[in-house]
């Protein structure tokens, strides 16, 4: 997104926090997600109505009163003050708008976690989840078939997801699958992701060659919080191949402390 475009997410993004607080916020955060997507896939279908809602030669005023006009009687009360607000602001683009709508109904949904007390294991679930569609070549394929129907690929996912992981995960993941443009596996972990950071969390992948138990990885989380100066949230995988050891990745930087790793360096090293 261009400058505009990330002020314009900025002040809907405090709107909506804004909008989800109180006694009711599992709920009301929940509907306000569900409606944010549904008002997504009616702009994702229709260029012209995309550029009206974000036609600056139109008055705010007259963009807010469109946004009545079409969704008026079918939004939640902060879903609608939601799009209200996005439609009043000057995006970039016309599809800068709708991406926009789609990180607010994402945030939305984080927050109803975060309200519930689910929103770690929310990161853990989007984590796990994005890694099982790594590995599984075959389902991921299915999921980002064009060709596809939503709907077919939205039950598939389902059927995979259901009786698993908690509402919010399903309803993230659900709509992950609806983005063509991105690839599921990326964005799924780019939820996980969102969820840490609003636990004032930076995640760090961590691959070893036996699995971590919790107090392992408490441990490796407090340490990298002391190197990076910031708190850490630990997502792990077993790959064997390492022989021993760890990898750590945290943003671009990696460090390789696996067997795999220092073999490779010492041979490169007495080539």
């Amino acid at each position: 997104m261009k400058a505009a475009s990330r002020e314009a997410l900025a002040t809907a993004q405090d709107t909506l926090d804004s909008l989800l607080k109180g006694a009711d916020a599992v709920a009301d955060s929940a509907r306000t997600g569900l409606d944010l997507f549904e008002v997504v896939g009616v702009l994702d279908g229709n260029r012209e109505l995309r550029v009206a809602l974000n036609n600056t030669a139109a008055s705010a005023e007259a963009r807010k009163s469109l946004v009545n006009t079409l969704f008026g009687q079918k939004l939640s009360s902060q879903a609608l003050r939601v799009v209200e607000e996005a439609a009043q602001l000057q995006w970039s683009s016309a599809r800068d708008l709708v991406k926009g709508l789609v990180v607010l109904g994402r945030r939305a949904l984080l927050r109803g976690a975060e309200a519930q007390g689910q929103l770690g294991m929310v990161e853990d679930e989007l984590f796990r989840l994005s890694r099982i569609l790594d590995r599984e070549g075959e389902l991921t394929q299915l999921l980002t078939d064009r060709s596809a129907e939503s709907a077919r690929k939205r039950g598939l996912l389902a059927n995979v997801l259901y009786g698993k992981v908690t509402m919010f995960t399903e309803a993230l993941a659900l709509q992950a699958i609806d983005r063509p443009e991105q690839n599921p596996v990326d964005d799924i972990a780019g939820l996980a992701s969102d969820a840490a950071s609003l636990q004032g969390r930076t995640i760090a992948f961590v691959t070893t060659a036996v699995e971590m138990n919790e107090s392992q990885q408490a441990e490796l989380a407090n340490k990298l919080g002391n190197i990076y100066g910031r708190a850490m949230s630990i997502h792990s995988e077993v790959d064997t191949s390492l022989l021993g050891g760890m990898t750590i990745r945290v943003g671009e930087e990696v460090i390789d402390g696996s067997t795999k790793g220092k073999i490779e360096r010492l041979r490169t090293a007495m080539a």
